[in-house]
């Protein structure tokens, strides 16, 4: 059966495994590293959260991990449960209980997440980025044309870019937009404050333009097989080829 997967916080019981019965020797630190460690083997990953047990029950931890693919988290529950992978007693592994709740929009996946996404079904050089505008919209005499009566208002450094994300063995270019922004104040900001914050608000814009190419982007696997569909708004859907 094919399974869709979108540039989204993935929030599906189905991709998320609830992990208990883990000692209280390690510390919650080295506990994240050692399940990191072994639950990666499965798929990609988007969290892993360790969490003390509850007053009342005895002393140890227990984790919440969360899967791209609920095919990857369904075969780490099978391989995992009941066995004592890096401790001496056995853990106890169980998909999310599924259960009937308020629909939210889907929330995006930030930029640094759409690439580590893109990179583990695409390839690290399966897909590359092309900024088309990058814009200052700023407009920093503002403050010199106020009345100097008039109270002092902050400047802000304001940035639009628009890019596209091009994976040329789908012969696909996935167009984005993004806007950041950045309060500005001449009389704390030094030369080189000024132009961290600039830099700072240009990647910003940047990053807000690759998370949004990315949102109209769908991963469809099928076994071995690797599909990629362009979402256009209103709903429509175009196939743009796959590989192995």
């Amino acid at each position: 059966m094919a399974e869709l997967l979108s540039f989204a916080v993935p929030t599906e019981s189905d991709k998320t495994l609830l992990v208990w019965e883990l000692n209280s020797g390690p510390t919650a630190e080295a506990l994240h590293h050692s399940l990191f460690t072994v639950f990666s083997q499965f798929g990609l990953l988007y969290s892993v959260r360790v969490f003390p047990n509850a007053a009342v029950a005895r002393p140890g931890f227990y984790a919440i991990i969360k899967f791209y693919s609920a095919k990857d988290a369904y075969r780490a529950q099978k391989a995992c449960d009941q066995k004592q992978l890096f401790q001496n007693s056995p853990v106890k592994v169980r998909l999310g209980t599924k259960h009937k709740a308020v629909q939210h929009q889907a929330l995006a996946l930030n930029s640094s997440q759409c690439q580590e996404l893109a990179n583990y079904y695409f390839g690290f050089n399966g897909w590359s980025k092309r900024i088309i505008k990058l814009q200052d919209l700023s407009d920093l005499e503002e403050g010199a044309k106020e009345d100097t009566a008039a109270p002092l208002q902050k400047q802000r450094l304001k940035f639009f870019c628009a890019l596209e994300v091009v994976l040329p063995s789908y012969g696909c270019r996935s167009p984005g937009a993004g806007m950041a922004e950045e309060p500005l104040d001449n009389l704390e900001e030094g030369p080189l404050s000024f132009l961290t914050k600039r830099k700072t608000t240009q990647k910003l814009a940047i990053q807000r333009a690759m998370s949004d190419a990315f949102q109209k982007l769908l991963i469809v696997v099928l076994g071995q097989l690797l599909f990629l569909e362009a979402v256009w708004p209103g709903g429509g859907r175009m196939s743009l080829g796959f590989k192995l």
